[in-house]
């Protein structure tokens, strides 16, 4: 355990924060005792993983806890599938890779997503036409009120657009310690409805594209419109794509013939990086902080000395711009703390 560590190094946007205390679990013995250690004191616990999900604007006055649980196992699953369990500690695109090394179809679409497995079902990360529910079976947490594990099964966790029960009702009564998936061992459901892919893989002239051949052009893709962490501080996509509906969706055609959307149904969901690129936001710098040249979703320690507080600011000023001009409200995705 120790007293007045920098989080500096354990988020990708690279902010300088304090927490009063900070310690580094690798069981889930020692998480139950840190847990222990900071409920005598009545502290708050902030649950650090790749640190690619949240915004810290100031000190934290309670216990960080770093999740470091490692570990990668496997079952048989009839012929064509087998059950990989990932510890929550595992860096995700290793583990991607890991996968796509034994030929295990599933994840290849979700390629170089930051942060670690741990995280991936509170967000229910997704891209290319791919969600982590698509694969997910359960995952394992730790019940903060009892202090005893249980599972959660794919129906138990709500799943939804980058939503889950952990998101909402479940809010800080969980933590996730491992999660399995069913990945396929042949036969593999290969996805390139998205433009993108289906560009990369004409490009390099593959026809016939196998799921190693999907990873690469969603890494390629991911790697040629995103800034990596460790060059400019940033957590990704900084915002959701907002759900809005048809109705609405038809009335703005009308003011903006260009509107981009993707229809379901009653709703449609509208690009939210179109939306902030419209609003004259792409490239535009504010101090230490700016939205992406390439990628208006994605907003930038542009100088490597912002603060959160300037961060979270320059969204404020996103989200304000495209209520005035689209009357729709953008959320943050990431977690802000």
């Amino acid at each position: 355990m120790q007293e007045n560590v920098s989080l500096q190094p354990y988020n990708t946007f690279g902010v300088e924060a304090e927490a009063r205390y900070f310690t580094e679990i690798h069981t889930p013995e020692e998480l139950k005792a840190a847990i222990n250690f900071s409920s005598s004191r009545a502290l708050k616990t902030l649950l650090l993983g790749g640190g690619s999900n949240i915004l810290l604007t100031r000190d934290f006055d309670g216990l960080a806890i770093r999740l470091n649980l490692k570990g990668i196992s496997e079952q048989p699953d009839g012929v064509n599938h087998i059950l990989v369990t990932a510890q929550a500690g595992e860096n995700w695109h290793e583990f991607v890779m890991y996968c796509l090394e034994k030929n295990y179809g599933g994840l290849e679409n979700l390629a170089l997503i930051p942060g670690n497995v741990g995280t991936c079902p509170i967000q229910n990360i997704g891209a290319y036409g791919t969600e982590i529910r698509d694969v997910f079976v359960r995952c394992n947490v730790l019940n903060l009120s009892t202090m005893e594990t249980e599972d959660f099964e794919l129906e138990k966790c709500r799943f939804g657009y980058r939503d889950s029960i952990f998101k909402q009702e479940g809010k800080g009564q969980y933590i996730i310690l491992s999660v399995t998936f069913r990945l396929t061992t042949q036969h593999h459901s290969i996805k390139t409805e998205y433009g993108a892919i289906r560009g990369e893989l004409s490009n390099a002239g593959i026809a016939e594209p196998t799921i190693r051949d999907v990873a690469q052009a969603v890494v390629h893709i991911r790697k040629s419109k995103l800034p990596d962490p460790k060059e400019t501080g940033n957590a990704g996509s900084f915002f959701k794509n907002p759900t809005i509906p048809l109705l609405q969706f038809e009335e703005l055609q009308i003011r903006f013939p260009h509107i981009q959307g993707y229809p379901n149904g009653d709703t449609v969901k509208v690009p939210a990086g179109w939306l902030i690129e419209q609003c004259g936001w792409k490239g535009k710098k504010i101090g230490n902080v700016a939205s992406h040249p390439l990628q208006a979703l994605v907003i930038i320690n542009a100088t490597g000395q912002a603060t959160g507080k300037e961060i979270f600011d320059f969204s404020t000023l996103i989200i304000d711009s495209v209520r005035e001009k689209f009357g729709i409200e953008l959320e943050r995705e990431v977690n802000i703390i």
